[in-house]
């Protein structure tokens, strides 16, 4: 049993993959306060209620967007497995030819999700992470990394809009209203975010798509794209456990299991 860990700015996705087939995953809050010891007791806590024994990991890979957070939670899984994860960073193979301007700033997530994709979808192919941001990446036909987007995420730009504007309610819940039009204030927020951010993939789609001069396959993952996706007009492959397919993948990649 491999672990895959994805540290993100709002939460540390953890997975537990048996060749391809992911038998266990959970979410950790994001905090980095927290030492080694601290993250070792939390997955101890979890493995215990999930029934999975440490010395049945075989070894772990990890990848975040907190740089502070990779070598705590690296020291601890190892403390917790005895084995030493690898990072996705520098060194790490991913069969990729990325061509942004500086692939030392290109976020591990970005890179996990389009080996994910390029695995299982046609190219060229537009991927679309909803989380604390919304990334979108572009592979062209030839394999090729070629950049893409960052965007404020859903949740992100409607508490930015709450905490600017003194007349609008703070702290509101995600979810499409039952009509787009909305006829108050908290519906009009809710359809102004969830069919915004449809419109805006659309349009992205659309865009893209007369910029490479062919079709793409549009393939989304992250904690808000269930949300969006259904409202989308373009189709969307929506893939929830794309980041740890990738870690898995990659862990493959580096190591000389058989």
């Amino acid at each position: 049993m491999i672990l895959a860990i994805d540290i993100g700015n709002t939460h540390i996705v953890v997975g537990c993959l048996e060749g391809e087939t992911l038998s266990a995953s959970f979410r950790l809050a994001t905090d980095r306060s927290k030492t080694a010891e601290e993250y070792t007791l939390l997955l101890m806590g979890v493995f215990s209620m999930r029934g999975i024994e440490p010395e049945s990991i075989e070894g772990g890979i990890i990848s975040s967007v907190v740089p502070v957070l990779r070598p705590v939670l690296r020291d601890a899984v190892e403390k917790l497995t005895g084995k030493r994860p690898l990072l996705v960073g520098a060194g790490v193979k991913t069969g990729l030819n990325i061509k942004v301007d500086n692939p030392s700033q290109l976020g591990s997530d970005r890179v996990v999700d389009a080996v994910a994709a390029c695995a299982k979808y046609p190219k060229p192919i537009m991927i679309v992470d909803m989380g604390t941001s919304t990334t979108i990446s572009v592979i062209d036909r030839e394999g090729s990394f070629l950049g893409g987007m960052i965007i404020p995420g859903l949740r992100l730009a409607v508490d930015a809009l709450s905490s600017r504007a003194s007349q609008l309610p703070q702290n509101i819940s995600l979810e499409a209203p039952d009509k787009m039009i909305g006829t108050n204030t908290l519906d009009c927020m809710k359809s102004g975010s969830v069919y915004g951010s449809a419109a805006m993939l659309d349009g992205i789609i659309t865009r893209l798509e007369k910029e490479l001069g062919e079709p793409v396959t549009a393939v989304a993952t992250g904690g808000n794209i269930s949300m969006v996706a259904p409202l989308c007009r373009k189709k969307i492959h929506v893939e929830p456990d794309l980041l740890l397919q990738g870690l898995w993948i990659l862990y493959e990649k580096n190591t000389q299991q058989k």
